[in-house]
């Protein structure tokens, strides 16, 4: 069952993204070789959508996955649509490609599908992720976002990615990018943190307006492992709302999570590297949420963010993605 066009949205340059991703950030207890048995195992349950980013340092397997399957016959390169990210040490212009064609190395791939600005917060370049100054304070750099965007466009028009966005910008920081002078392609799609319990409701509704794709991080909630995650949040799936949808649908709670999302017109990823839950999460399109469950879901809404790192706290475009 393929992906490709059926479960897909047109995205504002005439590409399309389908609308379930596998996501692939893991905490460093997960062994590399696990991402690269996952992506295997996605392209073979149908995932056509594999995220990304230089920051996760996974590329390598993910490129060696891909070659895999297409060398075997499962997929062809045009049939997957890859992303990766630019990270926050590379905004300076003339560094934005040089990311970029690391990850391609590391991929051994020619392009990638999309091409995102990861955070809206440049670094101090270098070998460092995050750069530190004696006292153990983020070193940032001042960088025109603009002048960023601008070279992102350079790299789609060098054919080394088919389409550029952002991820975890707010509604501000987007109209900065839009109405920039000279602006040649606008973002297609902005991924930021995205689920019942932080829906972007008001995010949401300005992407649409500007024709340009949400697309939805920490869907399920997120693996406490990790290290910008918040220890003390309420677990998602959990909820009783959220569980009593799922046992009418007689389906499980995180597929219930995912439907929400793509019933919204949302692009969602989900990560996990478990057999039997990747082949669950791909069932979301066997099944549809009446509108009084979309509307008990979004009543759950309670402005929790998982994603927290107090590092970035001084930073004046943090936290993430709040709606303006």
């Amino acid at each position: 069952m393929s992906q490709t066009r059926l479960f897909s949205l047109k995205m504002n340059d005439g590409f399309f993204m389908p609308m379930l991703g596998l996501g692939t950030s893991a905490p460093p207890q997960v062994a590399k070789s696990e991402v690269e048995k996952a992506i295997k195992r996605a392209i073979d349950v149908g995932y056509r959508h594999i995220d990304s980013a230089y920051m996760y340092q996974n590329e390598e397997e993910i490129g060696r996955a891909i070659r895999m399957k297409i060398a075997d016959g499962t997929v062809k390169r045009g049939d997957l649509f890859y992303t990766t990210k630019l990270w926050s040490t590379f905004f300076r212009p003339e560094l934005v490609q040089t990311c970029l064609e690391s990850s391609l190395r590391k991929l051994q791939l020619s392009y990638v599908d999309l091409y995102l600005i990861h955070f809206p917060i440049a670094m101090k370049p270098g070998e460092d992720f995050f750069p530190k100054d004696t006292h153990g304070n983020i070193i940032f750099d001042t960088v025109d976002l603009c002048t960023t965007w601008e070279a992102l466009e350079k790299c789609k028009d060098a054919g080394l990615a088919k389409s550029i966005g952002v991820s975890n910008f707010n509604c501000k920081q987007l109209e900065m990018i839009l109405n920039k002078p000279g602006l040649k392609y606008k973002p297609v799609c902005n991924q930021v943190e995205c689920h019942p319990y932080l829906n972007q409701s008001k995010l949401l509704e300005f992407c649409k307006s500007k024709d340009i794709l949400l697309v939805a991080y920490a869907t399920l909630g997120s693996d406490l492992r990790k290290k910008w995650v918040k220890k003390d949040n309420p677990v998602l799936l959990q909820d009783p709302v959220l569980n009593t949808i799922a046992e009418k649908h007689r389906r499980t709670p995180a597929q219930v999570t995912l439907r929400y999302q793509l019933q919204r017109g949302v692009a969602a990823l989900a990560k996990s590297f478990n057999e039997k839950r990747l082949k669950e999460n791909f069932q979301v399109f066997e099944f549809q949420l009446t509108p009084e469950d979309m509307q008990s879901l979004d009543g759950l809404n309670r402005n929790v963010r998982y994603f927290e790192e107090d590092s970035l706290s001084h930073h004046p475009n943090y936290p993430f993605n709040v709606e303006y």
